[in-house]
């Protein structure tokens, strides 16, 4: 029973920790923390949206950028660690930033302003450690 115990502790941390995040800004739309397979371990939706991407596209859409981010790795000796990764599609601005053992999701609206943007990576940062 112990370990039941710990293991819904410790869903109930990583689930606080994508809130907090959420927090940071009116302007980010989804927070999850998936693990380096890509599975989503914890995850926040902001309560106005609608999420954009089918369950389906959206396990392919973690696992590649897990990926991405598991590859980029191999280079961290040449280029130092990855700080944040930031895309910016058509219809929304996509965030990715690391801990030491899982990363972090985070769309934000398209029409953020960059210093909107700035100020949610550096407090993100601050959060995750």
């Amino acid at each position: 029973m112990a370990g039941r115990e710990i293991s819904q502790e410790l869903i109930k941390r990583r689930k606080e920790s994508c809130r907090k995040i959420l927090g940071v800004s009116k302007k980010i739309r989804y927070v999850g923390m998936m693990n380096k397979f890509g599975r989503t371990l914890a995850g926040q939706l902001r309560e106005d949206v609608t999420p954009l991407f089918q369950p389906e596209e959206a396990r392919n859409e973690n696992f590649l950028e897990t990926m991405r981010n598991e590859l980029r790795k191999n280079f961290e000796t040449s280029i130092g660690k990855t700080e944040y990764t930031y895309t910016e599609n058509q219809k929304v601005k996509i965030l990715t930033l690391s801990d030491e053992d899982n990363f972090y999701y985070i769309t934000i609206d398209k029409d953020t302003e960059d210093n909107e943007v700035k100020r949610i990576i550096k407090t993100t940062e601050a959060l995750i450690g």
